[in-house]
C-alpha cells in the first residue's frame, strides 16, 4: 500500500492530526487505532444536511452537489494519502457497489412507480376521512415507501381539506404516520430496514419483531389526530364551498404502474431468498448474482415506468427528478465518508468512539435496547436516519445473524429508533422536508422548524416513552 509520497509528506499530513501518529505504518485498515477526527467530514456532510437548508437555503439549493463532494474529498484524500490509492479505490468500489448503488436504485424505482399513479375525484375532509386517507398511507408505505406513499397520498388529502381553514395539522400528522413510522414493518418502507437488508436482515424480520410498536404508534396518532382534527373541525362551524369540483370520478390514473410496484417487491423478495454461490468480484468486491438481478430489474422497472406513463400523470403529481438528483447525490457522499465511522464504531469500547458503545451497554457488557432505541432516535431526529440506522447496526457488533437471534431487542430497538424518530424533525427524514414543500407550494401554513418541534415534542415523545418502557426496557 506504499505510495509516492516522501516522509515529509506523511509528516505535514500527520500535522492536520487526522491520524495518530502510529497510523502511518498501519498495514491494514484497523479501526481500533484511527483518529475520531476521521469521522470530520461524515459530520460535516450530515451537519450540513441539517443547517445549511435552513441557515443559508440559497447557497445550499444551488451547491449541495459540490458540498457533497467537497466532504467526500476531504475523507478520500487523505485515507488515499496514508493508506494508499488501491485501499482507497477498494474502499470506494465496495461502498458503491455494496451498498450505495442498490440503495439508491431501490429508491428511484419506488419513487418513479409511485410518481407515475394519479388518485383523481376529490374527496371532503372531515376528520373521519382525513383519518381513512392517513391509515391507507400508512399501510402502502411499507409496500412503497414512506417516500412514494407520501407522493402517493398527499394531493388527494391537500385537496379533501381545500376549503378548511385549520389544516396543517393534518400535514403535521401525515408527517408522522405516512412519512414515517407507517414504513418500519419491510425494507421497502424505509432507507434505513433497506440498509439493514443489504447487511443481511431478512426481510420479514421488521414485521415479526416490530408489528406491536408500530401498531401500537400509529394507532395512537390516528385516535390523537381525530381528537384534534375533530376539535378544529367544529370550531370552522360551515365550511365555504369546495373550491375542487367533484365532477371527476374517482380512480387511477397510471394504474398499471402497480403492476410494477409488485415486480419491485417481487424483486427485492428474491434477492433476499435467493441464495446463489455465484458472485463477481469486481477489485476486491464481491456482487452477488441474486443482487444483480434484482438491480438490473429494478433499473428495467423505473425504465417501463417512465415509458408507459403519460406525460399527464407526471403533470398532474407535479412529478420531477429535482428531489431524488438531491437524494442521490448526498447519499454518495453520506456512503463514502461513513467508511471510517463504521471502522471505528466496530472497533467496539477500544475504538476511538469508546464511550458511544458504552453509554448503550449495560454493566454486565450486553447492549441495552433502551439507551438504543433513544440514541438511534434522537440522532435520528437531527441527522438523516438512514446512516444512523447503519453507525447503530455497526455499533452492536454489526453481524446480522447474531442481532436477529441473540440480541433481537436490540435491532428491534435501532430499527424502531430509526424509523419512529425520524418523525421529530423536518430533517430527520427525506419524505419530511418534501411534504412540507408540497404542502406550502399549495398555499397551506406550515409550522417553522421549531414550531413543528413543538408538535412532534407533545404528540410524539409520549409515546415513544410509552414504547421504551413496555417494549424495550
Amino acid at each position: 500500500m506504499e505510495t509516492s509520497l516522501t516522509t515529509l509528506s506523511r509528516t505535514a499530513l500527520l500535522a492536520l492530526i487526522f491520524l495518530r501518529p502510529e497510523l502511518a505504518l498501519a498495514a491494514d485498515f484497523d479501526g481500533g487505532q484511527l483518529s475520531a477526527l476521521w469521522a470530520l467530514p461524515f459530520a460535516g456532510i450530515l451537519l450540513s444536511i441539517a443547517v445549511m437548508p435552513l441557515l443559508l437555503p440559497a447557497i445550499w439549493h444551488h451547491h449541495y452537489g459540490k458540498i457533497s463532494v467537497a466532504w467526500s474529498l476531504a475523507f478520500l484524500v487523505p485515507f488515499a494519502l496514508f493508506f494508499g490509492l488501491g485501499a482507497a479505490t477498494t474502499g470506494l468500489l465496495h461502498a458503491l457497489l455494496a451498498e450505495y448503488i442498490p440503495f439508491i436504485v431501490l429508491l428511484v424505482a419506488l419513487y418513479t412507480v409511485s410518481g407515475g399513479i394519479h388518485i383523481r375525484g376529490n374527496l371532503h375532509g372531515s376528520p373521519v376521512v382525513n383519518v381513512l386517507i392517513l391509515l391507507v398511507g400508512a399501510l402502502l408505505a411499507s409496500v412503497m415507501g414512506t417516500t412514494g406513499a407520501s407522493m402517493l397520498m398527499l394531493r388527494p388529502l391537500i385537496r379533501a381539506n381545500d376549503n378548511r381553514q385549520h389544516k396543517a395539522h393534518v400535514i403535521v400528522f401525515f408527517i408522522f404516520i405516512v412519512s414515517n413510522a407507517g414504513g418500519s414493518l419491510t425494507p421497502l418502507g424505509d432507507p434505513p430496514l433497506f440498509l439493514g437488508f443489504l447487511q443481511g436482515v431478512d426481510f420479514f424480520w421488521t414485521l415479526r419483531h416490530i408489528f406491536p410498536q408500530t401498531l401500537f404508534l400509529v394507532g395512537s396518532l390516528l385516535l390523537i389526530c381525530y381528537l384534534v382534527d375533530s376539535w378544529y373541525y367544529r370550531r370552522e362551524g360551515v365550511l365555504p364551498v369546495d373550491p375542487t369540483p367533484d365532477t371527476a370520478r374517482f380512480g387511477f390514473d397510471g394504474a398499471a404502474n402497480f403492476g410494477l410496484l409488485a415486480a419491485v417487491v417481487a424483486l427485492v423478495l428474491l434477492s433476499g431468498f435467493w441464495k446463489s454461490p455465484v458472485t463477481f468480484n469486481i477489485l476486491g468486491t464481491d456482487v452477488g448474482l441474486p443482487g444483480l438481478v434484482r438491480d438490473l430489474g429494478l433499473v428495467l422497472v423505473t425504465w417501463l415506468s417512465l415509458r408507459i406513463t403519460s406525460a399527464q400523470v407526471h403533470l398532474d403529481n407535479q412529478f420531477s427528478w429535482g428531489p431524488m438528483v438531491e437524494v442521490a447525490k448526498l447519499f454518495a457522499a453520506i456512503f463514502l465518508t461513513i467508511i471510517p465511522v463504521i471502522a471505528m464504531l466496530k472497533a467496539g469500547v477500544n475504538g476511538p468512539f469508546g464511550a458511544v458503545v458504552s453509554a448503550v451497554t449495560r454493566p454486565d457488557g450486553q447492549p441495552d435496547p433502551m439507551m438504543y432505541f433513544w440514541a438511534t432516535g434522537i440522532l435520528s431526529s437531527f441527522l438523516d436516519n438512514a446512516p444512523t440506522y447503519l453507525v447503530f447496526f455497526n455499533t452492536a457488533g454489526g453481524d446480522p445473524a447474531v442481532l436477529m437471534t441473540q440480541l433481537a431487542p436490540t435491532l428491534a430497538a435501532i430499527s424502531a429508533g430509526a424509523v419512529f424518530m425520524g418523525a421529530n424533525s423536518y430533517i430527520g427524514n427525506a419524505p419530511n422536508l418534501m411534504v412540507k414543500a408540497i404542502a406550502e407550494d399549495r398555499g397551506i401554513r406550515m409550522p417553522s422548524f421549531f414550531g413543528y418541534m413543538a408538535w412532534s415534542a407533545l404528540v410524539l415523545l409520549p409515546l415513544f416513552v410509552i414504547i421504551s418502557l413496555i417494549w424495550f426496557r
